[in-house]
């Protein structure tokens, strides 16, 4: 027997020193609830949890973003909902001007409310606003630039290739047709089927462009008095209002928000002091409902996008956290269990550390 090395005692004490950080470890993951608490615990696991996590959180915001384009959305159809409105009222109007019935008296009193509801149809458009920021003002239409000051794009439609474009000046009509040539310059606009041009010119010879093409393409180019030459358009397909819907790079949505402006709805001009005005303002009115209608629809389908996204986000963060759950969540009944199984095996290897400590003392009876 000996005495200096007590090796049963060291053997027991081992063994009740793994006993105790088992213990230790079960007594955290109880009281965090957590299977990893720390990168030692699952160091693959932990890496692939904050994945999922940051994951998870990016969702949590993107379902915020989406629900705050629906309100940009709302707020913006609102607003045209009320335009719709008071265009409807104009043509009520026209109608009513329309005839011989009336005199230039009575006409000239219609014409009055005609120009403040267009006055109206402008402030709701410069008034509408979501967070500060402009809706229908044409802040979040596409834009497109050109290199000459008398030359501006005016709008253009989603499926106009970005890209340059030439237009060249001053535009030709001849019996009412639009000489092609003044766009023979650019393949890209020359090579374009079902081609139609339309220009329109002003007493201050200021005109307007219109180039419509099959696929839904349509431009419209402003010039003023004195513009000649090649005219390089930059369309940059680019100014729309954009969503971040999800929780990765480039998961976002562009909302086109079409510029609301009695020009671009073609009522600038509108007048009912005559038959004839009123007449051609029948037209006009219904233009610019087509115009509205159209602005409306495509914010209708962006609301839906959203409102599938919304749904879309929900599911996946359900999903993620489910994942998430378990990693890094304990089974509490199955850790009780452990917890149980070491309490037990501690409180054994006490009661064995004691007995092995108390073993070199029956090498006394062997000295007395």
């Amino acid at each position: 027997m000996r005495i200096n090395y007590n090796e049963t005692a060291i053997l027991a004490n081992n063994a009740l020193n793994k006993t105790d950080k088992s213990l230790s470890a079960s007594i955290q993951r109880l009281s965090s609830g957590l299977k990893i608490n720390a990168a030692k615990d699952n160091p693959a696991g932990l890496a692939i949890s904050n994945r999922m996590d940051a994951q998870i959180r990016g969702l949590s915001v993107a379902k915020n973003n989406t629900s705050d384009g629906i309100s940009v959305v709302e707020t913006a159809d609102g607003a045209l909902g009320e335009i719709s409105s008071i265009l409807q009222r104009m043509s009520q109007l026209a109608v009513q001007a329309g005839d011989d019935v009336k005199t230039d008296e009575d006409r000239e009193l219609i014409d009055k409310e005609i120009q403040q509801l267009k006055e109206e149809i402008e402030r709701i458009a410069k008034d509408t606003e979501f967070n500060g920021q402009p809706l229908l003002d044409g802040s979040f239409d596409l834009k497109g630039y050109t290199d000459s000051d008398l030359v501006k794009v005016g709008t253009y439609s989603d499926t106009v290739p970005v890209g340059k474009y030439t237009i060249t000046y001053p535009i030709t009509v001849n019996d009412g047709v639009v000489d092609p040539s003044c766009i023979a310059a650019d393949p890209a606009l020359s090579a374009l089927t079902g081609l139609k041009l339309s220009y329109e010119e002003d007493d201050d010879l200021n005109g307007t462009l219109s180039i419509k093409a099959d696929g839904d393409f349509s431009m419209r180019i402003d010039s003023k008095a004195g513009a000649s030459g090649d005219v390089e358009l930059d369309i940059t397909g680019i100014g729309a209002m954009k969503i971040q819907i999800g929780a990765n790079e480039s998961q976002e949505l562009a909302l086109r928000i079409p510029t609301i402006s009695l020009k671009e709805m073609g009522i600038d001009t509108l007048s009912m002091k005559t038959v004839e005005s009123a007449q051609n303002g029948i037209e006009q009115i219904k233009g610019a409902l087509s115009y509205i209608n159209e602005a409306r629809s495509r914010l209708g389908a962006y609301q839906n996008r959203l409102e599938n996204n919304n749904s879309s986000v929900e599911l996946s963060s359900e999903n993620m956290t489910a994942s998430y759950s378990r990693i890094m969540d304990v089974d509490m009944a199955e850790e009780m269990t452990e917890y149980s199984t070491y309490q037990v095996l501690s409180q054994s290897g006490i009661s064995m550390l004691s007995q092995a400590n108390s073993q070199p003392e029956s090498i006394l009876q062997l000295l007395q």
